[in-house]
């Protein structure tokens, strides 16, 4: 277990935090926007994957020990030990804590919702509507620029592939039709809402999961710059849906560095794939370069699109400076390559559920599980996500993109 990076980055972005909370209120006084609407993956989700009937446990956290430090103490269906990823910037915006899945609505009730906002992420989706399902399958979400089609990578997984796939999920396709829906039995009183308030969105982690876990990175013809264009199409084809629809403020996360995942780490091993992070090297080179990708059809679409702004978080090197600190203090965030609950790691993998050993000190772990940030880790994030002046987040921070 590593116990010596991180910390110094967390405990000066904590104690931010905490400050940066208490002038926003968390949930006192008058939101920076009106409404916030999530879509994404695991990272984002509140619960929405606990109402589908057919999406497997291991893409659920409706059951201990998820949400042992959540207020209720409770699971919520958020992958964390509390709040995540959704929550904190909801709470830096002036909410209590992330709009309310989805799926958790009333029919009755989803309209008014809509006025401060709703959370439609499902965790194990992707960008391709086949991702985290249990068939891989052509997507008609998939026309490249040069409108050539791209066609899924058939993945097959083993007993000890690092990515879940989760039989039922709300795809980001699903996700975007269910926005649409409402906003279109909104009528014109959508539309002023709708550009004032944020798009957030979360997603990528589980495609590039999904493909260096399967048959994709053994072989010797694979094309990844084909595979990211695909996603990169599909990001596109989804923002111009929600501009459609009368979104102009996007708060984007780009995937972190993914085979730094504890999981990964053990999967990067099996594949003798290790970068000098001792992280599964492939899916880190991936998320490099998704990032990038991302930003450019960003400045693309916000250049012939009137009024649309964007903000754009480069995860990837957020990870790397946590990577790359030096720990001088105990009771900072300094376990990075071992999941809190389980102890998931480059030993192997492990679940979190009822009888897994939690660590002592929850604070001090980067990841909460085989995937996923514990609240602290995504607290600091989130605090990047708002205030950054421009070494992870472009070209400006929520704080500005909200005031617009």
């Amino acid at each position: 277990m590593a116990a010596r990076h991180g910390g110094a980055f967390a405990l000066v972005a904590l104690c931010l935090l905490e400050l940066a909370l208490r002038g926003a209120g968390a949930g006192d006084g008058e939101p920076l926007v009106p409404a916030m609407f999530v879509f994404g993956d695991s990272t984002v989700d509140v619960g929405n994957n606990n109402f589908l009937p057919g999406c497997s446990a291991d893409c659920r956290a409706n059951y201990a020990r998820y949400g042992v430090d959540y207020p209720s103490h409770a699971p919520t269906g958020r992958f964390s030990n509390g709040y995540n990823l959704a929550d904190h910037i909801a709470r830096f915006l002036g909410f209590a804590e992330s709009p309310p899945a989805y799926g958790s609505l009333p029919p009755e009730g989803i309209i008014e919702q809509m006025r401060s906002g709703i959370n439609f992420a499902s965790g194990g989706s992707g960008l391709q509507d086949v991702t985290g399902k249990a068939l891989v399958r052509t997507t008609k979400r998939f026309a490249l620029a040069n409108s050539s089609r791209y066609t899924p990578v058939k993945i097959s997984l083993s007993r000890l592939s690092p990515c879940v796939q989760c039989g039922q999920v709300h795809s980001m396709s699903d996700q975007l039709d269910m926005f649409a829906s409402v906003v279109q039995m909104m009528g014109n009183c959508s539309s002023d809402l709708v550009s004032r308030s944020l798009v957030f969105i979360s997603v990528g982690s589980n495609d590039l999961f999904e493909y260096v876990g399967g048959n994709a990175t053994s072989c010797p013809n694979r094309n990844d710059t084909a595979f990211l264009q695909g996603l990169v199409a599909a990001y596109r084809s989804y923002l111009q849906e929600l501009y459609a629809a009368g979104a102009r403020k996007f708060s984007i996360v780009s995937p972190s560095l993914v085979g730094c995942c504890p999981s990964q780490r053990f999967a990067g091993w099996l594949k003798d794939d290790l970068d000098g992070y001792y992280c599964f090297g492939t899916a880190n080179s991936l998320s490099r370069q998704l990032y990038r990708m991302l930003l450019s059809i960003l400045q693309d679409l916000s250049a012939g699109l009137a009024d649309m702004n964007f903000s754009i978080c480069d995860s990837a090197a957020m990870a790397d400076s946590v990577f790359n600190s030096t720990v001088s203090a105990p009771d900072t965030m300094n376990v990075v390559d071992t999941g809190c609950c389980g102890g998931a790691g480059i030993l192997g993998p492990a679940k979190c559920d009822r009888s897994a050993t939690l660590c002592p000190d929850r604070a001090a772990y980067l990841f909460w599980d085989g995937f996923h940030p514990t609240e602290t880790a995504s607290a600091v994030a989130a605090l990047a996500l708002f205030a950054d002046s421009g070494r992870y987040v472009h070209p400006i921070n929520i704080t500005r993109l909200a005031a617009l």
